[in-house]
């Protein structure tokens, strides 16, 4: 950790409270994107062997969130909280590089996925033959775009530095007013890497909308018998238009701030608006899975599945933590008379094999009461002698069915009722 003084940039200029409101924003954000993308990509894991092609680019967007998560607020909160920058210049590179490089491969996923959804839907004879090797293929392609655009700063096309309200870092907007090469790529940056892409979305999801409409008709008056595949297209469309939707309101307050300090006098721009907009950029993260489960069925009840399983789980390890209940020990009954008091019964096949002297059922070896319990200490009145078939299931370890016959005469009167 180095030291935060070194230079001016690297302190605070907002108030101190709203350094904490936004600390502890940061750290929500940090919670619910952290469990909520862990949670989306676990049930893509699960489901592996039923994802679409089109699904692998809203896995992708999940990894490039849970990164930026795990990189980027682990080093913002304890700056916030602290007021100041608490790290040293090369950890504000690393933060402002981990920054663009997952801020631009999720922008560009959407990008390609709303490409693929137009595709699929507006000119189905090429978006049938689009498989999961095309996907591996654009997502590789998603990656190297974003990581040109972060590397270009860390080789002097452009630079990275604190940002203007001193708890972070991204790339210095304030560099255009002095250098032309800085000028050249923020220029670059704002065209390729968010009007072209937001041109891309729109249009695709334009074109879908108007194919649609266009055909709604003719789909409910000739039912496909593709019909549960188009269910599951028309599904992932809707979710990729709400999570486009959502990312670009995220991150369209950050552009516009951005650009009104790169292009005019950086100084007239207020440092809480770029604090206000940074925090909105980041919430970026939690739409991505916010949007599959309120809109996905099948991934809630896959978690709702996982959720069960592992409360079942604690339940069970938490039950063998337990103290074993201590048994009694056993009486011994006293042989001249077969109606003796009774002893301690482990298992429910021995209480009926040795009854009477064995009447009251004991604790199972599993650590939970017997559910039947026969006590009688007086001589009964026999009332016939013919045999009843009993069938007992036991309780021990392995489950096991056995008959045992008893002979009727040497049951007491109240049991002689429950059974004949």
């Amino acid at each position: 950790m180095g030291n935060g003084s070194d230079t001016s940039e690297f302190h605070s200029s907002i108030s101190k409270t709203n350094d904490i409101i936004l600390g502890v924003i940061y750290t929500l954000f940090g919670i619910f994107s952290l469990s909520g993308n862990s949670m989306l990509l676990l049930v893509a894991y699960r489901r592996r062997s039923m994802l679409k092609p089109a699904e692998f680019f809203i896995v992708n967007l999940a990894i490039s969130d849970l990164c930026m998560t795990t990189t980027l607020f682990p080093l913002a909160i304890p700056s916030l909280f602290a007021h100041r920058w608490l790290f040293d210049k090369v950890t504000c590179e690393y933060y402002a590089f981990c920054g663009v490089l997952f801020g631009l491969c999720s922008l560009t996923n959407l990008t390609v996925l709303s490409t693929v959804c137009c595709m699929k839907v507006c000119y189905p004879a090429y978006g049938n033959k689009f498989s999961s090797y095309h996907s591996r293929i654009l997502l590789l392609c998603v990656w190297v775009y974003a990581f040109v655009f972060a590397t270009a700063p860390l080789a002097d096309w452009g630079s990275y530095g604190p940002e203007p309200y001193g708890t972070a870092c991204c790339i210095d907007w304030k560099a255009p007013n002095r250098e032309h090469r800085a000028l050249s790529y923020i220029v670059c940056l704002f065209v390729f890497c968010y009007i072209l892409p937001c041109t891309l979305i729109l249009i695709s999801y334009t074109l879908i909308l108007l194919t649609v409409k266009g055909a709604r008709k003719a789909v409910q008056q000739h039912l496909s018998p593709q019909n549960k595949g188009s269910n599951v297209h028309s599904l992932i469309i809707k979710l990729s238009v709400a999570v486009c939707i959502s990312f670009l309101l995220a991150w369209t307050p950050y552009a516009v701030v951005a650009m009104w300090a790169a292009f005019s006098d950086a100084g007239r721009v207020p440092a809480i608006a770029f604090a206000l907009a940074a925090a909105f950029a980041k919430s970026s993260t939690l739409y991505n899975p916010m949007v599959y489960l309120l809109l996905k069925p099948n991934f809630l009840n896959v978690v709702t599945k996982d959720l069960s399983v592992f409360q079942a789980l604690c339940t069970m390890v938490c039950g063998s933590c337990r103290t074993p209940v201590k048994q009694s020990p056993c009486i011994q009954p006293d042989v001249r008379s077969p109606y003796a008091e009774s002893r301690c019964c482990v298992e429910a096949f021995d209480c009926f094999s040795n009854y009477p002297q064995c009447c009251s059922l004991g604790k199972m070896n599993m650590g939970h009461p017997a559910g039947i319990t026969l006590v009688k200490t007086q001589p009964a009145t026999v009332v016939s002698s013919s045999s009843v078939h009993l069938v007992v299931h036991s309780s021990r370890t392995k489950s096991t069915l056995e008959t045992v016959e008893v002979t009727a005469g040497s049951l007491p009167p109240d049991c002689m009722k429950d059974f004949l």
